[in-house]
């Protein structure tokens, strides 16, 4: 096969290239290789370099892409092309100085692909070598300018050179030489600057290499030293006269004019069809299509809402807790929404309020009402006894109720009693005492038995006491009017003055053998029981007396009431602290949660809290660790919004954020275990309602060793606590160390004080100096002391004895 040699053509690149005629040089770009399944080295290689296109294919490709497409240049002869499909051969070895080539002719296009269908692969390679591939003949060589650059930067000469012949005279030649030995003296010069000359730079050559880009980023962390900082700011707006002449002008109203139309047509499509809706939400990646409320989630899912409308109707939520033993039974305190409001009246004014109880089994009213004489902060179950409910209102009462009546015949035990700050052993397995706090800087202990007989006789009313309008139950009859602590703490500031504001705590509850019922096996009678002798009961040395408190500035407090003082406190909140709760799983963990921020504590770090959290956009308002999971806890946000916090996981977000729970500021949060496949979480809001959710597993089932993870993560930050804190007082040591340095210096450093008389002297001296020197300068020159001069030395000799007696 033999390929005519016909006239030059001009390839792409413009190049001048001797090639048949019915071969074209074509470059194809890697997206046209990939477009035709002609990709070099894989679809078409240096074995088999052909590949037919459809001629079809090519022309589309050239009405898609025009310019762009890599076919453009042969447009005119593939539409003159007579057959369907034209022969592509890539050229590996750059015969013509392309990657490929088309063959222009069918009768080229047949001699080719019937030489490869007639000989072997061998031969016709070999066929082709000798047919196609042609050794280029050299061009000539043509100028580009860089001759020019070449000769700009050679160096030449522009002056005739310089002989210099130097001789020796010819007696001194052959004359013998005498050398001696001599004191080496090195001469040196070195450079300096010329200031008669001042060359600018105007041109310096310098290479450069082509480098990537180097991006500079930044990410924001949390930083441990906080500061206080704040800006001010407001808008900046048009004046009247700018608003006017803006709404008056023509540019305005042509723009009113030419949007009002589809600005109603978009109102009315609004109004029709929600065109902003997220449709992957209704494939099961968010809420259901049913739930309008927020309500339903894969791992929350909502069971029961109480509300009862006749007693919560306007109030808030303000304690929760479910009932020990009755299984689907929750109580809520009811408390006004407004109160911390400036018109309240000092004097004490009976206000009721209740205690709810609510129950699955009906949860269309209340089952039962907890009178109270004003608002319950919050209040507990008797760990003894559940029929005994203890609660704090906001007066500052402390109220005990008795619902043996009620429910049925349930009871558990106690294993610590506090006797005015002794711990002693509690034979009877009875819990008899409460612990409160109250923002006045007090813990206070009640004992609900009875000091002495004396107690048990009735008492004559007397005009100041007042009427009581509330029916008092039997069982603690003998506490009313006359119950006061016997054991009261103060929390006195460690580094100040004054006390702190206790709103929350918790201490570390005491079991000696597990055993949770008392001695006896029945309720006791609180009615019969009596403050036994110090004498008779055994000490417990076993018992942790440390409780955390904390405060409404934002402060935890570890205080022992053995000791009766703060241990130790520092800042871990900012605002309110409204959650103080230990851990179920790890009782020496401590977590705490302010208004912006939560911290973890460990019992026995004084340094300050091992974790803190970054500051959040929306207000903590409550919060609990998880009956299940050793790194988990719930807190619940001003929004309405539930975080679920995994530290295990990840400690700088919530590993889960569920929306929308209530449209009001989320109050309480508190789980509840059913059994191991059943886990329940109340929440309260603000409004009253109380929802109860049913946890999926992906809450309520731990990860493997996830307690012991949680130890371990825990004892680290503990280490780096405790080593901030250390390092913290080495730079202040360090500090203080070159303060002292640098006033020292300064002090050595400064110059003696001089008395005035000596500061006369010197000046004195100085100027009989200068007088003696401007002489010996008038000498030289050959200037004599004339009358005129030798006056006016006298008149400064005048001039400072004068000066001298001023001083």
């Amino acid at each position: 096969m033999a390929l005519k040699k016909g006239k030059r053509s001009r390839s792409r690149k413009g190049k001048n290239e001797d090639h048949p005629e019915d071969i074209f040089p074509l470059v194809l770009t890697s997206a046209t290789q990939k477009l035709f399944d002609c990709r070099a080295d894989e679809d078409v290689t240096e074995q088999s370099p052909y590949k037919l296109l459809k001629k079809d294919d090519i022309i589309q490709d050239i009405k898609t892409r025009a310019a762009v497409s890599d076919f453009s240049p042969v447009k005119q002869i593939l539409l003159n092309y007579p057959e369907e499909e034209i022969l592509l051969v890539f050229d590996s070895t750059f015969t013509y100085d392309q990657n490929f080539y088309l063959v222009l002719s069918p009768e080229a296009k047949n001699r080719i692909l019937n030489v490869i269908n007639e000989t072997p692969e061998t031969e016709t390679a070999a066929v082709l070598e000798v047919e196609v591939n042609k050794t280029p003949k050299r061009k000539p060589w043509v100028s580009l300018g860089s001759e020019n650059e070449i000769e700009a930067e050679s160096i030449k000469e522009t002056r005739p050179r310089i002989t210099i012949r130097y001789f020796r005279k010819w007696r001194t030649l052959k004359l013998p030489v005498n050398f001696s030995d001599s004191e080496t003296v090195f001469v040196g010069f070195e450079s300096y600057e010329d200031k008669r000359f001042n060359i600018k730079v105007m041109l310096i050559d310098r290479g450069v290499q082509a480098v990537p880009v180097v991006l500079e980023n930044s990410t924001q962390t949390p930083w441990i030293v906080k500061r206080n900082n704040w800006t001010h700011y407001e808008p900046r707006e048009f004046s009247e006269e700018e608003k006017e002449s803006i709404l008056q002008s023509e540019s305005m109203k042509n723009f009113c004019k030419a949007v009002t139309t589809r600005m109603l047509q978009a109102l009315q499509e609004e109004s029709i069809f929600n065109v902003f809706i997220e449709e992957l939400k209704d494939f099961g990646t968010g809420r259901r299509v049913d739930d309008k409320s927020g309500l339903k989630s894969e791992d929350l899912e909502l069971q029961m809402t109480f509300k009862d409308h006749t007693y919560s109707e306007g109030k808030k939520i303000s304690s929760v807790h479910w009932h020990p033993i009755i299984h689907g039974m929750i109580a809520v305190a009811l408390t006004e929404p407004n109160e911390e409001e400036s018109d309240k009246p000092s004097t004490f004014i009976p206000r009721p309020s209740f205690i709810v109880f609510y129950s699955f089994a009906d949860f269309s009213k209340a089952q039962l009402l907890l009178e109270s004489p004003d608002d319950v902060v919050a209040f507990e179950f008797c760990p003894s006894n559940p029929n005994i409910i203890v609660g704090g209102c906001v007066n500052g009462q402390v109220a005990v109720w008795d619902i043996s009546a009620h429910s049925q015949f349930l009871h558990s035990g106690s294993e610590m009693v506090i006797s005015k700050g002794v711990t002693v052993e509690n034979k009877l397995k009875v819990s008899v005492q409460v612990l409160t706090c109250s923002p006045d800087g007090t813990l206070k202990f009640w004992d609900v038995r009875l000091p002495n007989l004396d107690y048990l006789k009735p008492k004559p009313a007397t005009p100041k006491t007042p009427k009581t309008f509330y029916r008092v139950s039997e069982t603690f009859k003998h506490l009313d009017r006359t119950w006061k602590p016997f054991f009261t703490v103060y929390l006195f500031k460690v580094d100040d003055v004054g006390t702190y504001s206790p709103w929350k705590f918790c201490f570390h509850p005491y079991t000696s053998d597990g055993v949770t019922e008392n001695a006896s096996g029945v309720i006791a009678d609180y009615r019969q029981l009596t403050i036994p002798s110090s004498k008779t009961l055994k000490t417990l040395e076993d018992v942790n007396t440390k409780i955390y408190v904390g405060t409404l500035q934002g402060e935890i407090v570890c205080t022992d009431w053995k000791e009766i003082k703060p241990l130790h406190c520092f800042n871990a909140c900012h605002g309110m602290v409204h959650t103080v709760q230990r851990s179920p799983f790890l009782k020496d963990v401590i977590l705490t949660i302010g208004i912006w921020k939560f911290a973890i504590s460990k019992e026995g770090v004084m340094e300050g809290p091992v974790f803190e959290s970054a500051h959040s956009e929306e207000y903590y308002c409550s919060g609990c660790w998880s009956l299940t999971r050793p790194a988990v806890f719930f807190i619940g946000r001003d929004n309405g919004s539930i975080e679920v916090w995994n530290l295990l996981e990840d400690t700088t977000k919530p590993s889960q954020v569920y929306e929308s729970i209530s449209k009001n500021r989320i109050t309480c949060i508190k789980p509840w275990t059913v059994s191991s496949k059943q886990h329940f979480l109340a929440v309260t809001d603000d409004l009253g309602v109380l929802r109860v959710f049913e946890m999926s597993e992906k809450l309520c089932i731990p990860s493997k060793n996830e307690s012991l993870h949680m130890k371990k993560y825990l004892e680290h930050e503990t280490e780096a606590t405790k080593y901030f804190a250390k390092q913290k007082k080495t730079w202040a040591k360090q500090k203080k160390e070159e303060k002292e340095k640098e006033l020292e210096k300064k002090m050595t450093s400064d110059k003696p004080v001089k008395t005035p008389e000596e500061e006369e002297k010197l000046e004195l001296k100085e100027y009989k100096d200068f007088l003696m020197l401007e002489e010996s300068i008038l000498k030289k020159l050959g200037v004599q002391k004339g009358e005129q001069y030798q006056g006016l030395q006298r008149q400064r000799s005048d001039d400072v004895i004068d000066v001298r007696q001023d001083r």
